[in-house]
């Protein structure tokens, strides 16, 4: 027996209504939006949700050093283990956005055995990684490591409990809606916490598969993973898998506390990819004005732009984004300096560039427009 969906009420049909709305609207924003920028965004996005759920765990690497990092960067501020957490996500993350669209795709436990490997391969076999746990569990409170927080499941019914999730994975409540069939996995996996370590990581990264799977967004502007690692909201995720999951496995409980967080959790988390996608469009617009100033060419917009919306960009970040050699990218960003619109800050090895004294402050301005977020159920 799994964590069962529960009966939604009026408010949170009004409140999932209100998210589809909200998808189909980015949806066609993006569909309009200038590529170019639509695949920084998409990188963008999806370093913030690596940044933020390894955070949960300990992890902390700015979203920018894990851009740089995904590109292949290797000369960024932080520890060695940090690095390999963050590449090891990463490479999770890759392979759960390419399944979006395959079509004989089905859940297994291999599968999902795979993908715990991919996240926790570089610890084994000090942390066994891609097979099910030997031993107890037992979760400790967050600041509190004598305090037993969670007793999962006896590692004897683990591999009834796995068969059972992925059965319900391909066949269960189908014609629920994905964001709720989305939320409900990553819960049961949570809870039956399978794996000796890196269950939370894999339960959000099947929540994002699930999403990828919906197709009505790619997973990187639809995950909630870049919410839940924000510091409040950290906090609330933990209490109300508390409250919901119990002391002990014990599925007979009432899970819409969890499924009300979840819809409050992609309602805020769309508004914020929403104003994101405004600005940098907004960004993109106004820098294209420049073109011919300075002697700046439409495709070195590419490298303002990042700068706009990251603070700062690589030249082997803007290499690969155009598709051209190491000398021309390097010709064209030291141009966009000499002109004072980048600053050069580094050597030769780990080097970057932010804004320079004549970058447009109009742009600058943009990208740091505030907004507001507002809570659905408080309106």
């Amino acid at each position: 027996m799994l964590y069962g969906m529960p009966r939604l009420e009026p408010v949170d049909l009004e409140v999932l209504e209100q998210v589809n709305a909200m998808r189909d609207l980015l949806r066609h924003a993006v569909q309009q939006a200038p590529r170019k920028w639509t695949l920084d965004l998409r990188k963008a996005l999806t370093a913030s949700a690596i940044a933020a759920s390894n955070s949960i765990e300990g992890y902390r690497v700015d979203a920018k050093d894990v851009a740089d990092l995904m590109d292949g960067e290797r000369e960024v501020e932080t520890s060695d283990e940090n690095k390999a957490e963050t590449l090891a996500y990463q490479q999770a993350m890759t392979y759960i956005q390419s399944l979006h669209d395959v079509a004989d795709f089905r859940y297994s436990k291999e599968l999902l055995n795979s993908l715990h490997w991919m996240l926790q391969g570089h610890h084994h076999p000090l942390k066994t990684a891609g097979q099910w746990r030997k031993t107890a569990i037992r979760i400790t409170a967050p600041g509190d490591e004598l305090a037993i927080d969670y007793e999962g499941p006896d590692q004897e019914l683990l591999p009834g409990l796995m068969g059972e999730m992925v059965d319900w994975l391909n066949e269960g409540d189908l014609d629920s809606h994905v964001l709720i069939r989305a939320a409900m996995a990553h819960l049961n996996l949570v809870k039956i916490h399978p794996w000796s370590d890196g269950n939370g990581r894999m339960s959000r990264s099947l929540q994002t598969l699930l999403i990828a799977r919906g197709g009505v967004l790619a997973p990187e502007f639809s995950s909630i993973e870049e919410w839940l690692g924000m510091p409040g909201n950290t906090w609330e995720y933990y209490k109300v898998l508390r409250e919901v999951g119990g002391p002990v496995w014990s599925p007979e409980r009432d899970t819409l506390p969890w499924i009300k967080f979840n819809l409050l959790a992609y309602h805020q988390q769309t508004q914020r990819v929403q104003h994101r996608v405004d600005r940098s469009n907004d960004c993109w617009m106004q820098l294209m004005e420049t073109t011919g100033t300075h002697g700046v060419t439409e495709r070195q917009v590419t490298a303002l732009h990042e700068v706009a919306m990251v603070g700062r960009v690589r030249r082997s970040r803007y290499e690969k984004a155009e598709a051209i050699n190491t000398q021309q990218a390097t010709r064209d960003l030291q141009s966009l300096t000499k002109a004072e619109l980048l600053t050069a800050v580094g050597q030769t090895k780990g080097r970057h560039y932010v804004a320079g004294p004549r970058f447009p402050r109009n742009v600058l301005e943009t990208a740091r427009r505030p907004h507001t977020i507002t809570n659905p159920y408080s309106t």
